[in-house]
């Protein structure tokens, strides 16, 4: 709820008012209209402030929140897993930049590999975009989507297109 903006403070500022300042951000960020349109979708404020966090991070090409929105948006409508790696990073102490199948399978409170439904909390502060991804997400079908390793992504309706598209995007071919 640290409204990620650029403030202005004089030297002398107190943490208490560094904080009260980035949190009134926040509300006057997140309107009356948006919190009903979260209830509207079946969501508290804080579930879609974690959403939108996950939007944030997963997000290389500001044109995709939405689209991004649309998977997680239709996956928990599906009761799938998010299976979204930056939530399974949040969740592992002294991360050394190296994600592996350990850290997948390993169970916490932010590892959506392994929890149903939203992680514990914000893995991080979404900004204005990210929050409006997550309450007014594109209509879409797509349940997966992989990066394309130039900060955009490939959507895919299924988990064969999907697996073909990890294949092409991600797997590195033998010579």
């Amino acid at each position: 709820y640290l409204f990620p903006d650029t403030y202005f403070f004089p030297r002398d500022v107190t943490m208490n008012k560094i904080i009260s300042t980035m949190l009134n951000r926040f509300w006057s960020v997140f309107t009356i209209e948006w919190k009903v349109r979260a209830k509207d979708l079946g969501f508290t404020v804080h579930q879609i402030v974690t959403l939108a966090s996950i939007i944030e991070k997963e997000t290389g090409a500001a044109v995709e929140r939405p689209i991004i929105s649309s998977v997680f948006h239709n996956r928990l409508k599906k009761k799938m897993r998010l299976e979204s790696d930056p939530t399974v990073i949040y969740g592992i102490k002294n991360f050394d930049g190296n994600l592996t199948r350990k850290h997948l399978s390993t169970r916490t409170a932010y590892n959506t590999y392994k929890i149903r439904g939203l992680p514990a909390g914000p893995i991080a502060n979404p900004g204005r975009a990210s929050l409006e991804a997550a309450l007014f997400p594109d209509d879409t079908e797509f349940i997966y989507f992989v990066s394309k390793k130039d900060n955009t992504h490939y959507f895919s309706k299924t988990l064969k297109e999907h697996n073909q598209a990890v294949r092409k995007y991600q797997l590195r071919r033998k010579k």
